[in-house]
């Protein structure tokens, strides 16, 4: 019965806190939400390596414009859950994070603070919804002329014309630029 009380509270601390590291998950859970993340992480970025090879930065933000909801729509119907991309600073309202996204961001963003590579930051919860999951997405090199701090004039004025409330500029190499989102659904 002790361990029994142990273990129950271990799973209320982790949804309490939100996150829970690999050890304390349900290592298949785990697996398949990091399965899933990887895979729309790999489809936006084959996407918009063919329109930046294509269409240079403009063609790219052309491209997420009008790919990525409904890549991520089309993912998340075929895996039976909810996936896709938020932020703290959005460039679509589309993808606001919820409380729980949000909270994470913030601890993720903590994390980083402390040391923490940015690319090893996720977090998982299970509650009466299913399981929640959220890999963040570090800012790279590449991504730098949509979303970096010097984004140039023109690509700027396109930037605006499709996504008018955007707040997804200025991030440096390394920072926290969002986060992947995965709700697994358990009956």
């Amino acid at each position: 019965m002790d361990a029994m009380r142990r273990a129950l509270a271990g799973c209320v601390l982790a949804l309490c806190l939100g996150t829970t590291g690999a050890e304390a998950a349900d290592p298949a859970a785990l697996a398949e939400a990091r399965g899933a993340t990887l895979r729309l992480q790999q489809e936006l970025q084959g996407a918009l390596k063919a329109a930046m090879a294509e269409g240079g930065p403009a063609g790219a933000v052309e491209a997420c414009h009008l790919q990525a909801l409904p890549l991520t729509e089309s993912l998340s119907e075929e895996l039976g859950a909810e996936i896709g991309r938020t932020a703290l600073r959005l460039r679509n309202p589309a993808n606001a994070p919820d409380a729980w996204e949000a909270a994470q961001l913030h601890r993720f963003e903590e994390r980083l603070a402390a040391g923490e590579p940015a690319a090893d930051l996720e977090a998982m919860a299970e509650g009466p919804g299913g399981l929640r999951y959220m890999k963040a997405i570090p800012m790279q090199e590449a991504c730098a002329a949509c979303h970096g701090p010097d984004v140039a004039p023109g690509l700027r004025a396109k930037i605006e014309a499709l996504y008018p409330q955007d707040r997804a500029t200025g991030f440096s190499p390394g920072t926290l630029r969002g986060a992947f989102t995965l709700t697994l659904h358990r009956p």
